[in-house]
């Protein structure tokens, strides 16, 4: 079984006897994981089909401050509660954009093309990717709060273009170096959900985030690469508007959002769908019986002409019972559908 062929085929609408999967954790979920198993190899035996690397600024631990983590943007992350992975900004650095001096910073390329190196050195027969998270929508309210950022999208939208441009091209530049390398595709990650609609609905989403996505999606495009998009929650208004400017894969399909049978017979011949199994809900919730039943039942709901990678909804939390996650890697590992 070739990894990458299997994710290849699913982006490209075609079925396969294997679809291919893909597992990632949170710090504290591998952590009881490993405990577990009592195997420190444990998620590399799992086997995903998916290989990358994130970028989002290399947040760093501050010295003097456990839990606190600057990274290249000058942002602050506190870690030092619930949230280990990346935590919550301490103070926004932009307060009126119309009188901001913020100045982006100069990526450390030599790190970045170090790390791509790496990617593509380990990258075996598996899809692998840069990815970018943080982008676009989410960089700017890390920089100047939400509320700041959604505000502005009404009482300065011209600053706020301003400020959405030089992200841009901050992000293209970087998207360049990648393209260099033997990549299969490029993944972006910003959240634009909620639970039900997007968190500035569509009509502003158009407005200042569509036309920046369309450009580095064009980026992509160029170089014959493929295309994942990662945002929480519910997407599905603006479904059309990601195909129409080249998205091939949307990451990540909620079952407690979407009506994934509806979603899948309006917009599977064109995009294709990662995730389906709900770190809302089943996983950690059911038994590691309702976990196989799920997982079954998802594979089969979705597999249908392709365009799927199976897949927990996101990295799978630290409140995911161990037996559940060995349960669906289990159903993964072993398909019968």
């Amino acid at each position: 079984m070739n990894r990458g062929y299997l994710v290849k085929e699913a982006l490209e609408h075609r079925e396969t006897h294997i679809i291919p999967y893909h597992v990632e954790f949170t710090a504290r979920a591998l952590e009881k994981l490993i405990a577990y198993t009592n195997d420190e190899h444990i998620e590399e035996k799992i086997g995903s089909c998916i290989n990358y690397i994130q970028y989002w600024g290399w947040p760093a631990e501050l010295p003097g401050r456990p839990g606190y983590f600057l990274d290249e943007f000058g942002v602050v992350w506190n870690r030092s509660g619930a949230d280990k992975d990346i935590g919550v900004v301490e103070n926004p650095l932009i307060g009126d954009l119309r009188e901001s001096g913020y100045e982006f910073p100069v990526c450390d390329v030599a790190r970045l093309r170090g790390e791509y190196e790496a990617l593509v050195k380990n990258k075996g027969d598996r899809f692998t990717m840069p990815a970018f998270g943080f982008c676009m929508f989410e960089r700017s309210w890390s920089l100047m709060g939400m509320e700041n950022v959604l505000i502005s999208m009404l009482s300065c939208p011209e600053a706020l273009d301003e400020l959405l441009d030089k992200i841009c091209d901050y992000f293209i530049e970087l998207v360049d170096i990648a393209l260099e390398y033997d990549i299969d595709g490029v993944y972006f990650g910003d959240d634009w959900g909620q639970q039900k609609g997007l968190i500035m609905g569509p009509r502003h989403w158009r407005r200042f985030i569509k036309p920046r996505m369309a450009r580095l999606y064009e980026r992509v495009k160029s170089k014959g690469k493929y295309i994942v998009q990662h945002s929480c929650g519910d997407c599905h208004e603006i479904f059309p508007d990601l195909i129409e400017i080249g998205l091939d894969c949307y990451q990540t399909f909620q079952p407690e959002i979407y009506d994934i049978s509806k979603m899948k017979e309006l917009y599977g011949e064109k995009l294709a769908f990662w995730g389906g199994i709900s770190t809302q809900r089943c996983l950690p919730y059911a038994t590691p019986d309702e976990v196989k039943a799920e997982t079954l039942r998802t594979m089969k709901v979705l597999r249908k002409n392709g365009g799927l990678i199976i897949a927990p909804t996101h990295a799978i939390p630290f409140d995911v019972p161990p037996e559940n996650i060995m349960a669906m890697v289990e159903v993964f590992h072993n398909q019968k559908i």
